[in-house]
């Protein structure tokens, strides 16, 4: 009796111990995650040449900083500064001054600029001609049609003595414009990105860098004439303005204008692509 009571005890204390530990909170095993916050992300559209490549410098500087760049390139820069302003990518970079202000006045945005980065000498150039002086009466033209690249074309040729403007019209010069054309030329705006394939049928295009890049001209053997290297078309890093002062942002614009990118510029582009800071 006595021996059959102490095992109803002891099974009874057996069944307490394994009910108490069932009850127990356990101990998730670790994960092996680290507790380092994941990097900030930031979308930046750019056109290929040289805006994409000068970009990839920047992204592994960005890395040591916590940034995750994304590169997403675009074929047509037209279409940069509407996906900014719809929040489509965080931030654009192909762009000089002038043409976000001619963006911003146009579309009622209020998009601004952080640094500046490089300035791409407009050039011009032919497969007709080795010279300007070669050009005929009534040559075919071709040059930039947006706002302010056909208006900067318009001073390049001015600069190269082949047509005067009206004083003071400046990067909103249009061919109405023209006070002084000697040679009765031309000339035919269209879209910038075709004016490299329009120098078979043209005698001279007016032609921004990256497109000419693009084509495999090189702006500083290739041309005929370049703008001076001094212009004041700096291109720069576009934003919206709520995300102007953003850590990512800061450290996106110092990266862009590191000892690096500017290294890169000057040994890369030899002269088509000039460090503005």
């Amino acid at each position: 009796m006595k021996k059959r009571l102490l095992l109803i005890v002891c099974a009874v204390f057996l069944m307490a111990i394994v009910a108490g530990c069932s009850n127990k909170t356990e101990t998730p095993a670790p994960t092996g995650q680290s507790d380092q916050p994941a990097p900030a992300k930031v979308v930046v559209g750019a056109t290929a040449k040289p805006h994409a490549e000068i970009l990839e410098v920047a992204k592994p500087l960005l890395a040591k900083e916590g940034v995750d760049l994304e590169i997403k390139v675009f074929t047509d820069y037209v279409l940069l500064n509407p996906s900014l302003k719809d929040k489509q990518i965080d931030a654009n970079f192909f762009q000089h001054i002038p043409y976000l202000d001619d963006f911003n006045a146009k579309n009622n945005a209020n998009l601004a600029w952080t640094v500046k980065v490089h300035n791409e000498p407009m050039g011009i150039y032919s497969k007709k001609v080795t010279k300007l002086e070669e050009l005929t009466n009534a040559a075919k033209v071709g040059i930039p049609n947006d706002a302010t690249n056909g208006g900067r074309a318009l001073m390049v040729l001015e600069s190269a003595g082949l047509i005067k403007l009206k004083e003071g019209v400046g990067v909103t010069a249009t061919t109405k414009d023209i006070a002084e054309n000697a040679k009765n030329l031309d000339i035919i705006m269209m879209d910038a990105a075709m004016l490299p394939r329009t120098l078979d049928d043209a005698a001279i295009c007016v032609i921004n860098s990256n497109y000419a890049l693009e084509a495999n001209l090189n702006p500083v053997q290739d041309s005929l004439f370049m703008e001076p290297k001094d212009s004041p078309f700096a291109n720069v890093l576009a934003v919206r303005p709520e995300d102007k002062d953003k850590d990512a942002i800061v450290k996106l614009g110092q990266a862009l204008q590191s000892p690096e990118v500017k290294k890169f510029l000057e040994d890369t582009y030899q002269g088509a692509c000039v460090p503005s800071f």
